[in-house]
């Protein structure tokens, strides 16, 4: 599962990068599905993440606005401060995948596993809406590939 996270971490670090040949305004612009803009999805992918794995260490939720992240550099700092806590909560706690969590957003209870899974798949689902607008700017996306990416350690901040 770990290996997941670091796919998602350094393709998201990628588009971080993607990003930055585009101006503010096309970074903000209302697009057609997803969540609304290139920028807000990064925040999203961001924000939903760090939400859950509060939520599974039983730590209440810290309720990040856009408006405060509304420029790439905000965003990607706040996916940077928020991965290093992610970090060092991976390499010490997945040994109680099937322990049953609460989250105050949601009134169903789910193994930590079931909640893994979810953050890994919600964040490539995203990319790929992310991917459908880097094409509508005739622009390439970042890849998606995991075969043949080489991974660095996630413990290495």
């Amino acid at each position: 599962m770990i290996k997941f996270f670091e796919y998602n971490w350094q393709v998201r670090d990628e588009w971080f990068e993607w990003c930055n040949q585009l101006s503010k305004e096309e970074l903000i612009k209302e697009r057609t599905g997803g969540v609304r803009s290139i920028l807000y999805t990064l925040f999203h992918i961001i924000d939903v993440e760090y939400s859950w794995l509060r939520g599974i260490q039983g730590k209440e939720d810290v309720v990040v606005q856009f408006a405060d992240y509304n420029t790439l550099e905000k965003v990607k700092s706040l996916s940077d401060t928020f991965r290093k806590e992610i970090d060092e909560f991976l390499k010490l706690n997945l040994d109680e995948l099937k322990k049953l969590v609460s989250v105050p957003w949601d009134e169903d209870k789910y193994s930590v596993d079931e909640i893994l899974h979810h953050i890994i798949t919600h964040e490539i689902h995203h990319i790929g809406q992310l991917s459908v607008w880097a094409r509508e700017l005739e622009l390439n996306p970042v890849s998606a590939n995991f075969i043949g990416r080489k991974f660095k350690p996630i413990h290495t901040y």
